[in-house]
């Protein structure tokens, strides 16, 4: 256990993270920022939605952040968290230490569930894609199919036509299509398969999918969904309040949760799961904290 007391101890190298880290910093506050690295943004290959970047990978984004954040005096880590307590003050435990501090933000994020197919991560972030809001429009005017694991999927297809591009294959997977949504996709002129695929099939660019079946599908991008899975495990002994759902979790308007001083910026939380949102969140996050230790400081 350490004796240094920080201010805040950050989890997670995203941009809510970051910004927060850049935020803290410039306020003069004494911050550590634990990563474990390898998390969402930084397997995005191209984003094309941050203003003032016209085309930027993730994996930049974040490189950029951390040597903004060290540059404020903020002390950055390549630690998985394993646990966090809090008694009094907070105690954060990884591998081999344990960090103290007033105040925490979970920025730890989520991770895709790919499905079993073949190939899939040579075209991850470049032609396969998850998320709507990052990636769709990448799909404009292609050859698409739409793929995933639910009935929730086909309104997924239905949204992609209306925006993006009217060549498009629905494949359900690992689930049975029900007659009414079949029908339902052929009055939109969605070309429905119903056999599981097996593999993607391209070198440099994506060419088909693959069915069990050997059948090919040809296309040059997939929108797939497959749900997410949190990166939360550190918060497990924690009880925390969290959606009607029971799966991400609720916060306050400066996203701090239901225990006091934690505060869950970015996807953990119910809000909409995009960079851009996540440094905000992770700026407001960084004021109010801020805004606390001026008053804990005014009190004593």
């Amino acid at each position: 256990m350490s004796d240094r007391l920080y201010d805040c101890i950050i989890i997670g190298a995203g941009p809510g993270g970051l910004q927060a880290a850049i935020y803290l910093g410039r306020y003069n506050r004494d911050v550590v920022l634990l990563d474990r690295s390898g998390g969402r943004t930084w397997h995005a290959k191209h984003i094309e939605n941050v203003v003032g970047h016209r085309d930027i990978a993730g994996s930049e984004i974040i490189a950029l952040g951390k040597e903004q954040a060290r540059r404020f005096n903020v002390r950055v880590e390549r630690e998985p968290v394993k646990a966090v307590q809090k008694n009094g003050e907070f105690v954060v435990s990884t591998t081999d230490r344990a960090y103290r501090s007033r105040f925490v933000i979970a920025a730890s994020g989520v991770t895709d569930v790919l499905p079993p197919l073949a190939n899939v991560h040579r075209f991850l972030g470049i032609s396969y894609f998850t998320c709507v809001d990052c990636d769709g429009y990448k799909t404009t005017d292609r050859k698409l199919i739409v793929i995933g694991n639910s009935l929730q999927v086909v309104n997924l297809a239905i949204a992609m036509k209306q925006m993006y591009t009217r060549d498009i294959t629905f494949i359900p997977c690992e689930f049975t299509l029900p007659a009414a949504a079949i029908e339902v996709l052929g009055d939109e002129a969605i070309r429905v398969v119903v056999e599981e695929p097996a593999a993607i099939i391209g070198t440099e660019k994506m060419e088909a999918i693959e069915l069990k079946g050997g059948k090919r599908i040809p296309c040059e991008v997939i929108m797939a969904s497959f749900g997410i899975t949190l990166n939360d495990g550190y918060l497990k002994g924690l009880a925390l309040k969290k959606d009607a759902a029971g799966f991400k979790y609720a916060v306050s308007g400066a996203y701090e949760s239901s225990l006091r001083g934690l505060y869950i910026v970015g996807p953990l939380n119910t809000g909409q799961d995009q960079v851009a949102i996540a440094a905000g969140e992770g700026a407001v996050a960084a004021i109010d904290i801020n805004k606390r230790l001026l008053e804990e400081y005014d009190l004593r």
